[in-house]
């Protein structure tokens, strides 16, 4: 009788030592993307280990389609967790409408700034000063910030998770209100730079 075709390969085989390598790269990355939405320490530990566990990341599977997986994964944990530390903080804010902001579309290519450019602030030498901006954002505009720029969900998609594990107080969030707490997010960023970029 054929072996099963999904058992872990032999870990002198060169896949196996690939996929290795692989599901340590994402599992790292997720515990830099819980340490941005819930803080760091023990809580993104927990995080990272229940997205491993609940995203059915295969050896067979494409390595982006593994990180986005583990991504939505880590998203619906921390949402949960976020939303019995407190209720509120994840409410959708009421009465959202365009103001006026330093950026028209809500990508981070508005501001200047590439996805590239993002990741290497938040794992370079601006890393401290980046988590401290991101820590002292409100907890939804943190959220938001983080699932669209770094764990790279849509806005639709970044609703989809917030409504259904965030709470009840987040049933309220629309894509318009997401695109425009990103858009603030965005500026506050570029703030940042512009203030960095003076200092020095």
């Amino acid at each position: 009788m054929p072996q099963a075709t999904n058992t872990i390969p032999n870990p002198s085989q060169p896949l196996s030592s690939e996929m290795e390598e692989i599901l340590e790269r994402i599992a790292g990355g997720l515990y830099s993307l819980a340490a941005m939405l819930v803080g760091e320490g023990e809580d993104s530990v927990h995080l990272v280990e229940a997205a491993v566990a609940n995203a059915e990341v295969s050896v067979c599977q494409d390595p982006e389609e593994a990180r986005r997986s583990s991504r939505r994964a880590l998203g619906c944990a921390a949402l949960g967790l976020l939303a019995k530390r407190d209720p509120a903080s994840l409410a959708a804010p009421e009465g959202v409408s365009p103001v006026s902001v330093c950026i028209e579309d809500d990508d981070l290519a508005s501001a200047g700034i590439s996805a590239e450019e993002l990741q290497s602030m938040i794992a370079g030498p601006e890393r401290d000063r980046v988590r401290n901006w991101l820590a002292g954002l409100p907890v939804g505009l943190r959220i938001v910030f983080v699932l669209r720029a770094v764990a790279g969900f849509t806005a639709a998609e970044t609703v989809a998770l917030l409504k259904a594990h965030g709470g009840p107080q987040a049933a309220g969030w629309t894509p318009e209100a997401v695109r425009e707490v990103f858009r603030q997010g965005i500026c506050s960023l570029a703030s940042q730079l512009i203030h960095a970029s003076a200092a020095r």
